[in-house]
């Protein structure tokens, strides 16, 4: 789900596209990744700019899209961020 690195800390997300309201759902125990509804369509990009935009305001940290582009499993690198503020941040 969270994981520490050099740079920051990778999140390890499951996106559900199309949704009424932007939002983390909660955590996913058995695929181990955080649950995002996020209201766009999952079309030309849009519903991963809606998610970096919505993990940036939430953190207020740099956030890339490492992997999982096409994919609704999705892992994200949190710049500068250590694993427990990620956390915080997030209420998890």
């Amino acid at each position: 789900m969270l994981k520490e690195t050099q740079e920051g800390t990778l999140i390890y997300v499951l996106v559900k596209p199309n949704a009424k309201k932007t939002e983390i759902e909660g955590v996913d125990t058995w695929k181990k990744r955080i649950r995002i509804s996020v209201k766009a369509p999952p079309v030309k990009g849009k519903a991963n700019r809606e998610l970096v935009n919505f993990l940036q305001g939430l953190l207020n940290a740099e956030v890339i899209l490492v992997r999982g582009e096409t994919s609704r499993e999705k892992e994200l690198l949190i710049k500068g961020l250590k694993v427990e503020e990620v956390k915080r941040k997030l209420n998890l």
